[in-house]
């Protein structure tokens, strides 16, 4: 039987390989998620369900009927990024990044959590950064702590193990990809020069870590979190 799959924020350059991943195997049913970016999911429109979904508006019940309940794996991509540092940031800026890139994902990841457990199976990535190793970046702050949020894995999620649901963090380190060209002030050659292997991910790379992790490949791996970050 194919597996139903999820994917917040599935517009993203990391989104759109993962997605490429798994349409290449006829075993996958795909729920593409976006917000505002529909060019890039235009031509995946055939062979998967596109959904539209602003994390950030307060109708929560509204936002989660768009979701079905019966997923078998759930990654979450969803980078919301504001350019607000420690100095300007406010509580509602915070809580709204907080809620789009963290809260909301959680909700949506707990309305399958009982599929999986009738089904003996399922497998959940949350995304993390390699900001949050080092406080956030100068304009990062928020993103940074709503991705610091997303490495909590609550405890009754990591006792569904014994029911083969995996439950993982990839944390993410610098990646070419269209989501730096949002950070201002923002130097990616001086940064790249800080990785230790000297340059930086694709989205092919970290999606390939983000495929194995979330299908049945993954025998073993849970409650962990995963640093693809090129030695930082």
């Amino acid at each position: 039987m194919k597996k139903k799959v999820l994917i917040l924020g599935a517009s993203s350059d990391i989104g759109i390989e993962l997605s490429k991943k798994y349409l290449l195997e006829n075993d996958y049913i795909l729920d593409l998620h976006y917000s505002s970016n529909l060019k890039s999911l235009k031509k995946y429109e055939k062979n998967c369900n596109i959904i539209k979904a602003d994390l950030s508006k307060k109708d929560t019940k509204k936002i989660l009927k768009k979701f079905k309940n019966n997923y078998d794996i759930i990654v979450n991509l969803v980078g919301y990024i504001n350019n607000r540092s420690f100095e300007k940031f406010t509580i509602s800026s915070l809580e709204k990044t907080i809620r789009i890139n963290s809260m909301l994902p959680l909700l949506i990841i707990r309305k399958s959590l009982n599929n999986m457990k009738e089904k003996k199976w399922g497998r959940i990535v949350n995304s993390s950064s390699i900001g949050v190793k080092f406080g956030g970046g100068e304009k990062t702050f928020e993103y940074s702590m709503s991705k610091h949020l997303n490495e909590f894995i609550p405890s009754h999620i990591r006792k569904l193990a014994e029911k083969n649901i995996f439950f993982n963090i990839i944390k993410i380190g610098l990646t070419n990809t269209k989501m730096h060209k949002k950070i201002t002030n923002k130097n990616i050659v001086k940064r790249t020069k800080l990785v230790p292997t000297k340059k930086m991910a694709t989205p092919k790379d970290i999606s390939n870590y983000i495929f194995y992790i979330s299908t049945s490949k993954n025998q073993f791996i849970t409650g962990e979190v995963v640093n693809i970050a090129g030695g930082e």
